[in-house]
């Protein structure tokens, strides 16, 4: 099997989510790591057992680098993946694809020049179960959609002490717990039921109005052990928590609430979609299970079983029934798509994985969402 060498930019949270998941895969192999500084690169190099060290420029001129995943903030997102584009190299971009819908239209149309295959880190689609509700309405199990709750909660931000990059608009955008977590909320639901949302109307809290910024690095989720004087206190200019009323192509609704700061969830994003048929309801934090709703007979309890899901859900499966899988088998699995697509050489004309497009399409919800939110009013998309 000839093996698809990787270059990997970024070491924060989500930089070695991407490594480990590639490790997982027969036929990659990650062998050059990019961070802001040489010295940098080299330590994390060191630490997760890769073999190059570089800086950005340096990656791009590696002619043996097939593919490059951008695992940097918000910001740098643009302009590292049109560098890797316009490289030659197939890209992985984590999401946002870019700050404003003008950059994302315009990666879409270089990626769609170039042929090179291109997707965005959308992972959370790659719940088996996930998969199988999506091919279950596409059976006509679910029926028509009525309506759709969904929810993505977390507590990682809950304390004013609690601080990171996502916070400040230059890195991460002007908004923050829709364009991080919404945004796979989004992703996912439009992805199981097939309808698009056509209107959005959107309210916004700030909880903590000014954080306490540390002096020194804090990674992602990881322990605080600060004291007072380590602190500095900033101003907040994005969301901790918001809920959005949905209107769907199909003439029905739905509503979403995303939060940053609910004390004990750790990261929960819930889905329940109504149907003329069923109701579906699935919990990330219990992945391996999804509700069955009947109203003229028993609910039913479905459980991740290969010898049980549809084909196309059983693809995303590695293990037998029993045998619980979850988060980082979804970058796996997702990546196990795009890198069938970059062995043949070019991006499929009717891709599985989330591509480009699809962070196009949830960039542009998110700015239509922070619209409705300045206008306190309804918005079409």
């Amino acid at each position: 099997m000839q093996k698809i060498n990787v270059g990997v930019v970024g070491t924060g949270f989500i930089g070695p989510a991407h490594i480990e998941a590639l490790r997982r895969l027969p036929n990659t192999n990650v062998v050059a790591l990019c961070e802001v500084t040489i010295e940098l690169a080299r330590q994390k190099a060191d630490q997760l057992g890769i073999e190059r060290a570089c800086t950005f420029d340096e990656l791009l001129k590696m002619d043996d680098i097939k593919v490059v995943h951008i695992c940097t903030p918000n910001f740098l997102h643009y302009a590292q993946s049109k560098a890797a584009l316009e490289a030659g190299k197939h890209v992985v971009c984590e999401k946002p694809l870019a700050k404003d819908l003008h950059e994302a239209e315009e990666l879409v149309e270089l990626a769609k020049k170039t042929g090179l295959v291109n997707a965005v880190h959308f992972n959370l689609r790659y719940y088996p179960l996930v998969r199988q509700m999506k091919v279950m309405r596409e059976q006509d199990n679910l029926g028509e959609v009525y309506s759709v709750i969904g929810s993505y909660l977390q507590d990682w931000l809950f304390y004013e002490t609690d601080y990171n990059w996502r916070l400040e608009p230059d890195k991460s955008g002007d908004s923050r717990a829709i364009a991080d977590i919404g945004s796979h909320l989004m992703d996912s639901l439009e992805y199981i039921t097939g309808l698009k949302t056509v209107a959005v109307l959107a309210d916004f809290n700030t909880i903590h109005k000014f954080r306490k910024k540390p002096l020194k690095p804090v990674e992602t989720y990881s322990g605080k052990m600060l004291k007072p004087e380590d602190y500095a206190d900033v101003p907040i200019n994005t969301e901790d928590h918001a809920n959005v009323l949905l209107r769907f192509d199909n003439g029905n609704k739905g509503v979403i609430t995303v939060s940053q700061v609910s004390a004990g969830r750790k990261n929960q994003m819930k889905l329940e979609i109504a149907g003329s048929k069923k109701t579906f309801a699935w919990n990330s934090e219990a992945p391996n299970q999804m509700w069955i709703g009947n109203r003229d007979g028993s609910n039913e309890s479905f459980l991740r079983d290969p010898s049980l899901a549809h084909p196309d859900a059983r693809s995303v499966m590695s293990f037998p029934g029993g045998h619980n899988e979850g988060f980082p088998d979804t970058s796996k699995q997702l990546f196990k798509e795009v890198y069938d697509a970059i062995a043949a050489g070019k991006q499929p004309e009717k891709p599985t994985f989330p591509t480009f497009a699809d962070g196009y399409r949830e960039l542009l919800i998110c700015e239509k969402i922070l619209e409705s939110n300045r206008k306190q009013a309804w918005v079409e998309i």
